[in-house]
């Protein structure tokens, strides 16, 4: 019993290594493979749950702790208190890893073990996006690595995570000696050598101007600074926009700590004056209202000839972030200093710049892949990411957001261009590649290249079809074993 518990936190140690900061990636492929063994010497499902359960708490504490810092920093409660909701968040997402668990142990019995454990897996890492918070799929520690990544434009990052858990199951069942057909399963993923290779590296042939303006997160505004920093912005913009020898398509500025509101006739005449002067389009974060006078957080993008072309209202809010869920609201208020709960847009938007289309998603929305892809799917040729990692403070939280921006770019074949306010601003290409970089932390203005893809992954263009394969061959397998297996 002792031994089940150390490879239950044994598996948990390892996924939290898989990541930013320690990236880890070799681990992936045995990564849960101490969990299976414990799930399969345990009979009694309660048990199972329990082991993973407690390996989820684990799981989740070391990967997200970050999430306790800007609580008490942003959020306007004590550090009992960010503790205290941290641990909460811990308990509540700890429990699909803990379903799997008990699941896993029974689907270990079949001659179908390993694929099934792996569907079973993806089944349950799907749910996160639909049960309060999203992060890193284990299929995302593949990111940099070119012959299992062959499956993001197929399966998403669904695949990725199939492919390292059949792995992780196939280890396990060797060390519990189970029969050899069992473990077959396994010459599979030879095939991967003959699935299309990513995209190969190129160079961009059209260009980006991407601000940086390193805004204190935790900046008191005034009138007068609002317009002072509008007037950074500008002045960051101009400089390498107006180089002769170069022409840019868009100057794009970042979601910012700013009260910026759409309504404000002096910003976006200021905008607008960047636009024509630059002869670009500029994009930007700001805060938009709904009819009913709530926030919406938005991005407007004006044309060159200084007029709106579209603005993009957030579908996917950060819990705490930009509303507190009930009845969280008794015991803090939400990281953003917007007054009253921000209100979500409720369509993707493509916009038309320079004959070409392109999309705009904020910050958390990247951890969305089936909702990242409706971008593509309806003509997207370019992606844009603006974000506020500020809220992250110096976290490992900004390198592991990056790096689920990544999968994004390779899921789609798109270039993804990501504009943030004191880091990390990045160009990425369609094979999740990260081109360039700047320094964080840092006041700047860089010009990226990038390209305009049309082309349609068979992810982009299906979604999550791998997801709903798995679900429904994991569901078959462990109803066979239910009905074969005798009670004891």
């Amino acid at each position: 019993m002792i031994l089940n518990w150390i490879l239950a936190f044994a598996s948990a140690a390892m996924l939290v290594l898989l990541f930013p900061r320690f990236s880890f990636v070799w681990l992936a492929p045995i990564a849960l493979t101490p969990l299976l063994i414990a799930c399969a010497r345990e009979r009694r499902w309660r048990w199972r749950f329990g082991l993973g359960y407690a390996a989820g708490i684990v799981y989740w504490f070391g990967l997200c702790n970050w999430i306790q810092w800007t609580l008490e920093h942003h959020a306007g409660v004590s550090s009992a208190v960010a503790w205290f909701l941290f641990a909460l968040f811990c308990l509540a997402k700890a429990v699909q890893m803990g379903v799997f668990a008990a699941l896993a142990g029974a689907a270990m019995r079949s001659v179908f073990a390993l694929p099934a454990v792996g569907a079973l897996w993806v089944a349950v890492e799907w749910t996160h996006s639909y049960t309060g918070f999203e992060w890193l799929n284990l299929g995302n520690a593949g990111s940099d690595m070119s012959i299992p990544l062959r499956l993001a434009p197929l399966t998403g990052v669904w695949g990725l995570s199939f492919a390292f858990v059949l792995m992780a199951a196939a280890v396990a069942s060797i060390v519990l000696r189970k029969p050899r057909a069992q473990i077959l399963w396994l010459l599979v993923l030879p095939a991967l050598v003959f699935l299309p290779e990513v995209p190969k590296a190129e160079r961009g042939n059209v260009s980006a101007i991407l601000v940086q303006p390193n805004i204190d997160d935790e900046t008191q505004w005034t009138p007068d600074l609002v317009k002072e920093t509008e007037q950074q912005l500008m002045l960051l913009s101009m400089s390498p926009a107006l180089a002769k020898d170069r022409t840019i398509d868009l100057i794009v500025w970042p979601e910012m700590p700013a009260p910026f509101e759409d309504t404000d006739l002096d910003f976006v005449g200021r905008v607008a004056s960047v636009a024509k002067i630059s002869h670009a389009a500029v994009l930007t974060g700001v805060i938009a209202r709904a009819h009913d006078g709530a926030p919406l957080n938005s991005a407007l993008l004006m044309g060159p000839e200084g007029v709106a072309i579209s603005r993009y209202d957030k579908v996917n809010l950060v819990p705490f972030g930009e509303f507190v869920p009930w009845p969280f609201g008794l015991l803090t208020r939400k990281v953003s200093t917007e007054a009253g709960d921000f209100e979500a847009g409720n369509r993707a938007i493509v916009s038309a710049v320079g004959g070409h289309k392109i999309g705009t998603f904020i910050c958390y929305e990247s951890v969305f892949p089936s909702y990242i892809r409706r971008f593509a799917a309806t003509g997207a040729e370019a992606l844009f990411n603006i974000s506020n990692d500020s809220w992250f403070g110096r976290s490992a939280a900004r390198y592991q957001h990056l790096q689920i921006v990544r999968m994004r770019a390779a899921e789609n074949a798109r270039w993804i261009l990501r504009a943030t306010d004191n880091g990390i601003t990045a160009v990425i290409d369609p094979a999740g590649r990260v081109v360039l970089t700047t320094q964080e932390y840092t006041e700047l203005a860089a010009r990226f290249q990038y390209r305009y893809r049309q082309d349609e992954t068979l992810y982009t263009r299906y979604g999550d079809w791998f997801v709903a394969l798995c679900a429904l061959f994991a569901a078959g397998v462990l109803m066979v074993v239910k009905m074969t297996v005798p009670r004891p």
